[in-house]
């Protein structure tokens, strides 16, 4: 993992001690709205096995992203890797960066760096099919819909009934944009 930097921020590899911005992020409900439907993540009671990414700083393939100028903690990203060719892009900002532009610009550069650097051929996202922000970056840098899944969730929540939209872009059309 390298330390990438867009026009506004710095996106290095997390550490421990990013680990409280982390949680802040998961207590806050708007955050968490399409991901549990706005609950504060207990961490005493939510397991490793949550269908979403809780990150505690020691995770490979998260990068903390910063603004360069004061260093203050935006959210972060991640590109999992799913197999050889391809990966999972994900992001979770604090909502003092919402509406910026800065999702778009952070999940653009990893997805530059993932086949510039990574060896990827197709990157991967997913959000429910209500969540209008984050569809509108996916699609702002260049991913297109490709499917729809409907998921019987143990626990719905506002929304799901809708489905997840699945995302991607490969490297040719990455690199011949």
């Amino acid at each position: 993992m390298a330390v990438l930097q867009t026009m506004r921020m710095t996106l290095s590899p997390c550490s421990p001690s990013d680990s409280a911005d982390f949680i802040a992020l998961e207590l806050d409900p708007e955050v968490m709205r399409f991901l549990n439907g706005g609950h504060a993540v207990d961490h005493d009671t939510v397991g490793p096995d949550a269908n979403f990414l809780m990150p505690r700083g020691m995770e490979q393939h998260v990068w903390t992203a910063r603004h360069t100028g004061d260093g203050a903690f935006v959210g972060w990203f991640c590109l999992w890797p799913e197999n050889d060719g391809l990966a999972e892009l994900g992001y979770r900002l604090c909502r003092a960066a919402w509406g910026q532009g800065l999702a778009s610009e952070g999940a653009a550069a990893l997805i530059d760096w993932g086949f510039s650097s990574a060896g990827y051929d197709r990157i991967v996202a997913c959000t429910m099919a209500v969540n209008q922000g984050s569809r509108r970056v996916m699609e702002k840098i260049g991913m297109v819909h490709a499917r729809t899944v409907h998921v019987d969730l143990p626990e719905p929540i506002p929304g799901s009934e809708h489905g997840e939209v699945w995302y991607e872009v490969t490297r040719a059309v990455w690199t011949g944009r």
